[in-house]
């Protein structure tokens, strides 16, 4: 699959004449395409569309897009907070986030994250990682579509020390000696690094890994480097959202940023079928595309995308994965993806960066055992058996979010509970989590995840490097029991 992305998008680029870099999405420019560059497909101007065609592959177009457009709005928002690190440099969080905290929905307070956003675009990128000694760590790897194609960490390298090279899809040259090659699909994407936390009284201990976590370019191996400050357009949205900013993106600000995004970071090799679909609204990877100057049916069709396009997305996420005890899990379609557009969206929408199953596990709770939504006014039971425990290698949680997707303030200051927290077992090995807004007694808190002071509320179970069990079905979580 790496090659042929490889040699898609040399061809690409040997089709239209340019060079690797012809777009930079960080500098928010790029080169005119020849004349004579061939299209993909005949242009829209060249096939015949109903009316209906051209809002179908609208539409179509909006949710192939989603993720990518995701990532983008995401990188600025990151990268324009006070604490941030420049492109290619890593910024580490030292503390976990809050109720205030809402660059990316449903966040975790399991691991202190090393977020790294990259462009190797121009040169490679080598990051060091120390010896994590017994401590679970991953450093997931996201490419521009929000596929991850790489998971270096406890489950698939080990935790010794180690120096990984992240290239871009058309580079060539040599690596250095005990390094591991790593080509990144686009040459553009985003690191998620996680490492295991125990709590506030583990920052330390943690901080220490990350202090050897580092990225350098690779002209730069073994030299003084800073990184130079990242562009940011004064024109960028900041203080929304990303999921809510996306939303209020109109159509010609949309479809031409994606457009733009695809100058550097080429679709995937079995995304033609796509493709072909795209080019005859006139929009084709490697090519300019002006909403101004499209036909008055595209322009409609694109203007009326987002609406339907949005429900398909949000709806995926209501439908995706294996109902069971109110719970939905989903164990295909997540991390990567293949061409299944509606669900790396829907998981765009959701939980921008989760993993692939095989490092973790995500089923969500929407409803109790008897169908019905969670509510802050009423009071809930988790009980699992001793034999009914999460079955992990690492570790698990369960966090609780908002109507928002957001972490809930309360007064203890706490979001999620987990197998790492002073739990309370009854005599029989069994374990019983209370749900509810108000304290369920002081003997209990021990026990307690806090509901938000009002409204509806989901949750997340996380199971860090699951057992096969939690990933063939055979396990699965308890009901959520409403009390009151």
């Amino acid at each position: 699959m790496e090659d042929c992305q490889i040699r898609w998008r040399w061809c690409l680029i040997q089709t239209l004449n340019l060079k690797p870099s012809i777009f930079n999405p960080m500098m928010k420019s790029f080169a005119t395409v020849p004349a004579d560059a061939a299209p993909l497909a005949a242009s829209a101007t060249d096939i015949w569309l109903s009316p209906e065609e051209a809002r179908e592959i609208a539409v179509e177009a909006y949710v192939y897009a989603y993720p990518a457009v995701m990532l983008e709005l995401t990188r600025r928002v990151s990268l324009g907070r006070p604490d941030a690190a420049p492109m290619n440099k890593f910024a580490h969080r030292s503390a976990f986030p809050d109720a205030g905290f809402d660059m990316v929905v449903r966040p975790n307070a399991d691991t202190l994250y090393s977020i790294l956003w990259f462009d190797v675009s121009s040169e490679p990128l080598v990051i060091n990682v120390p010896d994590s000694s017994d401590r679970y760590y991953l450093l997931q790897m996201l490419d521009a579509w929000s596929d991850t194609f790489a998971v270096p960490g406890s489950r698939t390298t080990g935790n010794a020390a180690q120096r990984i090279v992240v290239a871009g899809p058309t580079w060539q040259g040599e690596v250095p000696h005990a390094t591991t090659l790593v080509r990144s699909p686009t040459a553009s994407g985003w690191i998620i690094g996680r490492t295991q936390t125990n709590g506030a009284a583990d920052y330390r201990n943690v901080h220490r890994f990350q202090a050897g976590l580092t990225a350098t370019p690779l002209r730069a191996l073994g030299k003084p480097c800073a990184a130079p400050p990242s562009a940011l357009d004064p024109s960028w949205d900041l203080a929304t959202p990303p999921v809510e900013a996306i939303e209020k993106l109109d159509a010609q600000a949309y479809f031409e940023l994606f457009v733009e995004l695809m100058f550097l970071n080429p679709p995937h090799a079995n995304d033609y079928p796509m493709l072909h679909r795209l080019a005859r609204i006139g929009i084709e990877p490697g090519r300019p595309f002006s909403f101004a100057t499209a036909t008055l049916q595209v322009r409609q069709a694109l203007e009326a995308a987002a609406g339907p396009a949005l429900a398909l997305v949000k709806n995926a996420l209501a439908t995706m994965g294996v109902r069971h005890n109110g719970w939905r899990t989903n164990l295909t379609a997540i991390g990567t993806y293949g061409a299944d557009y509606r669900a790396r969206a829907a998981i765009a929408f959701a939980g921008l960066g989760a993993n692939p199953i095989e490092d973790a596990v995500y089923p969500r709770a929407f409803a109790d055992e008897d169908g019905r939504t969670l509510s802050s006014d009423a009071s809930y039971v988790l009980r699992f058996s001793k034999e009914q425990l999460p079955p992990v290698r690492a570790f698990w949680s369960l966090t609780m979010y908002d109507q928002r997707q957001l972490f809930a303030a309360n007064a203890m200051n706490r979001y999620a509970i987990g197998d790492r927290d002073p739990l309370h077992f009854n005599a029989d090995g069994s374990l019983e989590i209370h749900i509810q807004r108000k304290s369920p007694g002081k003997d209990k808190e021990s026990n307690w995840l806090p509901a938000p002071a009002s409204g509806p509320f989901t949750m997340n179970l996380r199971l860090y490097w699951p057992k096969a069990e939690a990933l063939d079905g055979r396990w699965t979580p308890p009901p959520i029991r409403r009390c009151a």
